[in-house]
Parts: C-alpha cells; sequence; structure tokens
C-alpha cells in the first residue's frame, strides 16, 4: 500500500485515469438504432448537400437580368417538381419557369421569386414578376457538405440531428464504439431492496439505481447485482463473478476507513490499486485499480457522493475511453449569493440552484449539503467546482458544473 498513490489531488486523479483507459471495439449499428451511440470513427460524406442546385421556395425561376425593373412580365415554359425523372428544360432571355421547394434549378436561371410576389396567369401561361429576383433562395450544391469530407468525428454522440445528418450523407449504418458493460454493486449488511420489509436500522439501498441511471446517460449499459452483506468471502465472489462479465466494475461504500470497509481491503490485499483517495468534498474517500484485470471504482456510500464521484471520475474516465465522446460536460461561471464553506486543500462541490433571471448567474445552496442527503442533488441545478484556497465569500465567483 506504500507505493499506492494516497489523497490526490482532482487533477492528478484525472492523470490516472487516462493513463487506464477501458477498451472499446468498433461495431456498426443501423440508423434506427444509433441514437445516443458515440463514434468510433471520423465519417465523410457520400454526397454533396445539396446535390445540385436547387430551389428554397415555391415560387419561378428566371435570368436575374429579367427581373430588375418590376414588374416584369415573362414566359412560362415549365413546371419543374422535386423529383421528377425528366430534367428540366434551359431558360432564355424572357423565360420563366415555376418551381416547387427542393426542385433543381433549370440551366440560365439564376434567381428565385416566392409564388407571393408573382402574379401568374395559368390561362397564357405568364408570370408577372413584382420584385426583383432573390439569388439567394438557390441552394448551392455542396454548399451544406461537400462529397469526401469529414462531416462528423470520431468521439461525437449520436443526437437526432446528427442521426438525421448520418442519413444525409448517405450511411444507413454507422461505426460506433461498443457500449461498456458496467457491472454495479452496492455493499453494507444494512441495505434492503425498495419496498423489503425493513429491520431495525436497515435502510433501502438507492445507489446501484442512480448510478445505472448516470450509465445508461454516458451511452453505456448497467448491469446491478444483488446488494453484498459485509462478508469478504461474498464480496469477493460477487467481485469475480463481475470481472468476468462487465468491461468494469462500480462498488458503492466499503472504500473508507473503517474495520468494514471491505472493498478497500480486499483491493490492498489481492487487487491493483492505482489511487485511493481524492482531494475533492464530497466524494474524497473513492479508489481506482483493476480486480482479476477489469478496472474497478470504489465509491463511496453515502448517495450523493456516490452521485459527485461519478460525475468527476467516472464520467471523464467514460468520456476518455471514448475518443472524447459522449454526454459532455457544460460549465458556466457563476456569483456566490451567499457564503460557501471552502479548503485551502479540497476542491468543494456544493449543490447548488441557478438563478438566471438577473444580469449574472447567482448560486445558491440547496440546503443541508451532507454527502447523504440526496434530496439536496435533486433539487440542485449544479455544483460549484470552488478550487483549493478560493475564499468562498458572497459576490465572489466560480465556475460550477451544469448536472
Amino acid at each position: 500500500m506504500a507505493e499506492t498513490p494516497y489523497f490526490v489531488s482532482y487533477p492528478e486523479a484525472l492523470s490516472i485515469l487516462q493513463t487506464h483507459p477501458l477498451t472499446l471495439h468498433t461495431e456498426f449499428t443501423s440508423l434506427d438504432d444509433s441514437f445516443h451511440r458515440i463514434l468510433s470513427q471520423d465519417l465523410e460524406s457520400k454526397v454533396n448537400d445539396p446535390r445540385f442546385d436547387n430551389s428554397a421556395m415555391d415560387g419561378f425561376a428566371f435570368r436575374y437580368q429579367d427581373s430588375t425593373n418590376p414588374p416584369n412580365k415573362l414566359e412560362v415554359l415549365q413546371t419543374i417538381q422535386a423529383g421528377a425523372i425528366t430534367p428540366p428544360q434551359p431558360l432564355v432571355a424572357g423565360q420563366a419557369a415555376r418551381i416547387m421547394t427542393g426542385a433543381p434549378m433549370p440551366d440560365g436561371a439564376d434567381a428565385i421569386l416566392p409564388i407571393e410576389m408573382c402574379e401568374f396567369d395559368q390561362s397564357n401561361s405568364t408570370v408577372i414578376l413584382l420584385e426583383e429576383g432573390k439569388k439567394h433562395f438557390i441552394r448551392k450544391q455542396g454548399e451544406n457538405l461537400r462529397k469526401g469530407r469529414v462531416a462528423l468525428q470520431q468521439g461525437t454522440l449520436l443526437t437526432p440531428s446528427s442521426v438525421g445528418l448520418c442519413a444525409t450523407m448517405g450511411h444507413p449504418e454507422v461505426p460506433v464504439f461498443t457500449r461498456a458493460k458496467i457491472g454495479i454493486i452496492s455493499t453494507g449488511d444494512e441495505l434492503k431492496f425498495p419496498g423489503d420489509n425493513l429491520g431495525e436500522n436497515e435502510i433501502y439501498e438507492s445507489n446501484s439505481f442512480g448510478l445505472a441511471g448516470l450509465v445508461k446517460n454516458a451511452g453505456h449499459t448497467p448491469k446491478r447485482y444483488d446488494a453484498v452483506i459485509d462478508s469478504i468471502d461474498d464480496l469477493r465472489e460477487k467481485l469475480n463473478t463481475a470481472a468476468k462479465e462487465c468491461d468494469l466494475i462500480l462498488t458503492s461504500g466499503g472504500v473508507s476507513m473503517g474495520d468494514w470497509d471491505l472493498v478497500r481491503k480486499l483491493m490492498e490485499e489481492e487487487g491493483d490499486i492505482k489511487f485511493w483517495r481524492v482531494k475533492i468534498r464530497p466524494g474524497s474517500p473513492p479508489l481506482f485499480g483493476y480486480w482479476k484485470g477489469t478496472p474497478l471504482f470504489g465509491l463511496p456510500g453515502n448517495p450523493a457522493s456516490s452521485h459527485v464521484v461519478f460525475r468527476m471520475l467516472v464520467g471523464p474516465y467514460l468520456r476518455h475511453s471514448t475518443a472524447g465522446g459522449g454526454v459532455q460536460e457544460r460549465r458556466v461561471t457563476v456569483q456566490l449569493a451567499e457564503p460557501f464553506k471552502v479548503s485551502d486543500q479540497f476542491l468543494i462541490l456544493r449543490r447548488i440552484k441557478i438563478d438566471t433571471s438577473g444580469e449574472h448567474m447567482l448560486a445558491y445552496s440547496t440546503g443541508y449539503q451532507g454527502s447523504g442527503n440526496l434530496n439536496s442533488l435533486v433539487l440542485a441545478d449544479g455544483l460549484t467546482l470552488l478550487q483549493p484556497g478560493h475564499t468562498g465569500e458572497k459576490g465572489t465567483w466560480c465556475e460550477a458544473l451544469l448536472l
């Protein structure tokens, strides 16, 4: 244990984690199943977008110089629909084409006028242009995407709009990182499944459910195991099972300095610890290492702390393992609306409500900040990032991580 980095700073913890990323492979998934997946390769467009010059309006196409002194009367040569098989006829001076949104521009035309700015006489196939033509109502070939150019980069989290862009580029399926299968194990004699009858000094187990939600939100697959009693043999057996079945293990509880903190004890004796304890509050007890070759995070047992440590350590670890992909951190600068307790050595992560109604974003405490108070996290918009040495005085500024 003497060689294990102990009580490391937050930047030191992140640096250690970056040297031990998960190994995730590439698989191809259909667009129907690609939402919230993470691209494992850059994605090039197979086509130009638009593929050809086309109209952005329902109206008339013509030569711009035929509209410079409105009103102008032109002969309507044809009607051009989007998706028509027959190519449009070229236009010459004095001619126009009725054109629909998305339809290809006829040769010779370089302007569009929407139908509401025209007077169309179907009986003699003429149109009167009431204004000058609009060149910007023409969508130019390749103005959005160029064939062969990268449009979505490795690590992109596929949202509804980016899935649509994949389709626009001509990809029926896309290369994505395999989802990490993440085992979640809560520990403690006092834990009971929600809804079971509670004995004296027993509580409902909640951490595995919250952590499973955080894993799903990060784009991966949780596997919750039944809570383990405070037995070194039972814990070893459960860790062995998870190491065989999962890519990553998250434990909850048992990582501090007490006699019954068995995760720490077992990892010290039989595992491979890369760091133990981090200078953050709440959540200073976590450890990271390997159990039987499978990476393992030992998270605190207090509910608020386990959520906070996931956001601060596990989330960045998963993003780094997917080329920076997944749900990204969003940070803002806030002004403290009340004094906050700070530290010279620890990064302080207070749960805050952010008031955006005024000129500046103001940060208020969500109330009692105990590490077991999950309700304070439910009420929060963000976490303060009060760096070591910050004064914490009312009116001072700090970064905040949005939740």
